[in-house]
């Protein structure tokens, strides 16, 4: 769904109607972080955004497509952020392992509230579970690309497979604290810095051999 104001619009109008569809948005994110599916109606976030009703209705529509433009929204953010992080530093492999591993648990941290929402939603909710896989698919082919660096390195018959299910490993181990939390599966205290860095660790072993320095 295109949430874009009309290019035929006046551009002091153009630029209104994109604050006010960023105020919804907000308002959106706010209500769905503090209450889930549930907090979010359209007249709350009329009230949140501090814009009328019939505001929320023209540019979004009902309450399950204003939910699915604030998924892509938390979409389009969340890869920004990955690349954002994995900005190439140095070519040596471990480091990249570690910039690539790091910034993917870093951005699971940074997006958790919201994430956890539509991880939830997704259960029972086909068209969010669909949107969230192609988000996450997406994901895996901007890590994978940028450990593309080392595949001469790896010393395994099939190297893309190995990054592969390095991605996969994160990947699940990310949802399963975002969707769970810290004590779900162990009694263990371990907190989000503290997995990132062993899953570093095993990444480093899994695919270069090397544990971390």
């Amino acid at each position: 769904m295109s949430t874009e104001p009309s290019l035929d619009l006046p551009p002091a109008q153009q630029a209104r109607s994109r604050l006010t569809q960023q105020r919804i948005l907000e308002a959106g994110t706010a209500l769905l972080e503090e209450g889930g599916t549930e907090a979010l109606t359209v007249a709350a976030v009329a009230a949140r955004a501090g814009v009328s009703v019939g505001s929320v209705y023209r540019r979004f529509g009902d309450k399950d497509r204003l939910i699915a433009a604030l998924q892509h929204d938390m979409i389009d953010q969340f890869r920004a952020d990955i690349i954002r992080r994995f900005a190439p530093q140095c070519t040596e492999p471990a480091v990249l392992v570690a910039s690539a591993v790091a910034g993917l648990a870093e951005t699971y941290q940074a997006h958790e509230r919201l994430m956890r929402v539509f991880l939830a939603a997704g259960a029972t909710d086909p068209a969010v579970a669909r949107v969230g896989s192609e988000a996450a698919i997406d994901a895996g082919h901007v890590f994978r690309r940028y450990l593309e660096p080392i595949l001469p390195v790896i010393d395994a018959p099939e190297p893309d497979l190995r990054l592969d299910v390095v991605y996969r490993l994160i990947y699940g181990t990310c949802q399963n604290r975002v969707l769970y939390g810290e004590l779900f599966e162990s009694d263990r205290p371990l907190t989000w810095r503290q997995l990132t860095d062993e899953l570093v660790n095993v990444a480093r072993l899994y695919l270069l051999g090397t544990p971390a320095r």
